[in-house]
């Protein structure tokens, strides 16, 4: 499994994504060491990643909260809805577990 999160620095909620990320992968019984941090520092390397904002989570290249279609690729703070209809800074927690339990079923086929 393959699994990144993508910040840029200019946004703080990366640090606090992290955590939860890597806490997500302990209750499932993976480990959070195996999580991949990139700097996104351009507007050309955010086009290239299809990077929609700061944090992005990825399991096995997808986006764990996909991005709307029109939404642009730049260096940016990324707004997540959660669930519930509340507004974040991270994805949803059920959005993380879904993407890996999804992958480690993926995996295991």
């Amino acid at each position: 499994m393959h699994v990144e999160l993508l910040f840029w620095e200019g946004c703080p909620s990366h640090p606090q994504a992290l955590a939860e990320l890597r806490t997500t992968m302990v209750e499932l019984g993976l480990d959070p060491a195996e999580v991949i941090v990139r700097e996104i520092s351009t507007e050309d390397e955010a086009r290239r990643e299809r990077f929609v904002g700061s944090p992005t989570i990825r399991v096995n290249g997808t986006d764990v909260r996909p991005p709307a279609p029109d939404e642009p690729w730049a260096l940016t703070c990324r707004v997540y809805y959660r669930r519930d209809g509340r507004v974040s800074p991270t994805p949803d927690p059920q959005d993380l577990r879904d993407a890996l339990r999804a992958a480690r079923l993926d995996s295991a086929s």
